[in-house]
């Protein structure tokens, strides 16, 4: 047992690079008492093992073990994932991913279809928008989590997942039969607008996955070819991504061997981070890299939207409007361990330009722009029954959206009061909505839709407006 337990607890070592550091000779002392902490760890896991209550097997305890170390780190940002988990994290930066093409959200435990993507598996065999899933093949879906459910969802492409769905609108369940495929997913999307008679190209990028540079190559310059005078670029809400991704678009604004970014390691030596012309993978049109730009973020920006935002703003490539950024200034790396998880791990702070240190603190908008109420709210939920008397988050956020929306709200703490009822009452009968002072999954549905909408409008988008406004008057002088 001894010589198992130390083995494995050398793979966890080995996995997270600690060996890597270990340059210089150990004495018998220090031998010693790794020995010790060794011996610790194994009677640990032996207690566990014959005395505990629960029953636990092998794999999760080096499982937790390995938790627990990178928990120690105190570092959102390091963590390890478990062989599934790692396998669904390397999916969300990839553009394509085998699946059914349905947005699902979870709310009070339950798995609801926001909406099925248009010519999708889920669309073809008839999944619709507020069906909850109930059931996954043979196996059921309560007490699981999102990420869970989606891992039985996901398979190989070609093959037959069959999901159960409760259907309110006909109050009875369905089974139906849905043959996986590759559903594209884009980063990357673009427009024309037009304001006072001139081309303004807006471009958003959701995410710096693997083909994102590719993408903004091909919406750039279908942009430039339709005589775009300016450019929004759009990274709200973008978590971050691939750092060379980012570093080609930078690439396509900024001249050749810029320095947009400085990488420090553990003990603080700086490497400035340039790309030269042969490290690009498109020729540009020098036409992008002299157009007017603006930068639209958020406090949802982060990471790899920060080093474009910071490198933008410090080279004066670019006005920076919204909000202030999030504030992640650390760069991971990512190991493979031998059970098939892996272990991420901060390695490195990145700087701006300026060789500024932005974590816990963000980019300052050039331009500070707050949107109104309905941009800030959380999304309320679509399932749930709740009357008057009753407390619970989900009222806490209609009643936010509907005060928002100019209804009389005496409170926003999630007790349904007597205002709270009134203005359910109002909206209810406004829209045309079967229930009396009760907010219903009917309620609730038509009221999350209407957000969506709403926050789907241009004109309601005060950050976009003012980027419109802010080109439109430079490029007119």
């Amino acid at each position: 047992m001894r010589k198992r337990w130390l083995f494995l607890c050398m793979i966890i070592l080995v996995g997270i690079g600690v060996l890597g550091y270990w340059k210089y000779q150990k004495t018998d002392k220090a031998v010693q008492a790794d020995q010790d902490v060794f011996q610790s760890v194994e009677e640990a896991y032996d207690l566990i093992r014959k005395q505990s209550v629960h029953e636990t097997s092998e794999k999760q305890l080096i499982e937790g073990a390995i938790n627990g170390m990178a928990g120690s780190l105190k570092d959102p940002y390091s963590t390890y994932y478990t062989k599934e988990e790692a396998k669904l994290h390397r999916e969300q930066l990839s553009d394509e991913r085998v699946g059914i093409g349905a947005e699902i959200t979870e709310s009070q435990g339950r798995f609801i279809i926001i909406s099925p993507m248009k010519d999708s598996p889920a669309e073809k065999a008839g999944l619709k928008s507020y069906d909850e899933i109930v059931q996954v093949d043979k196996e059921r879906t309560d007490g699981k989590s999102l990420t869970e459910l989606l891992a039985l969802i996901r398979g190989k492409e070609g093959t037959v997942v069959k999901i159960t769905v409760y259907r309110p609108s006909e109050e009875r369940h369905v089974e139906l039969n849905i043959t996986r495929a590759a559903i594209t997913q884009k980063s990357v999307s673009s427009k024309v607008l037009v304001s006072e008679g001139k081309n303004i190209g807006y471009i958003s990028i959701a995410m710096f996955g693997e083909k994102t540079a590719e993408e903004w190559y091909k919406n750039t310059d279908e942009l430039v070819k339709q005589n775009i005078t300016a450019l929004i670029i759009d990274v709200r809400s973008n978590p971050g991504g691939y750092l060379k991704s980012v570093a080609q678009i930078i690439g396509s604004l900024t001249k050749p061997k810029t320095t947009f970014a400085y990488m420090e390691d553990a003990v603080g030596n700086q490497e400035p981070l340039q790309l030269g012309k042969r490290d690009l993978a498109f020729e540009y049109d020098e036409q992008l890299q002299k157009l007017p730009t603006v930068l639209l973020q958020d406090e949802g920006s982060a990471s790899a939207s920060e080093v474009l935002s910071g490198a933008l703003k410090e080279l004066s490539r670019a006005t920076i409007i919204g909000d202030k950024s999030f504030g992640k200034g650390t760069v991971q790396g990512t190991w493979p361990l031998s059970n098939g998880g892996e272990l991420k791990l901060s390695t490195h702070k990145w700087l701006t330009p300026k060789r500024e240190w932005i974590h816990g603190k963000g980019i300052k908008p050039t331009i500070e722009v707050e949107q109104d109420a309905l941009y800030h709210i959380n999304l309320p939920p679509i399932t749930g029954n709740f009357k008057e008397g009753d407390f619970a988050e989900s009222i806490q956020y209609v009643q936010q959206v509907l005060k928002a929306q100019g209804y009389s709200i005496n409170r926003v703490d999630g007790y349904f009061d007597r205002t709270t009822a009134e203005a359910v009452k109002e909206y209810s009968k406004k829209h045309n909505l079967n229930n009396n002072k009760i907010m219903d999954e009917e309620f609730l549905f038509a009221l999350r839709q209407e957000v969506v909408k709403y926050r789907e409008k241009l004109e309601n988008d005060l950050q976009l407006q003012m980027a419109i406004s802010y080109l439109s008057h430079k490029i007119s002088n």
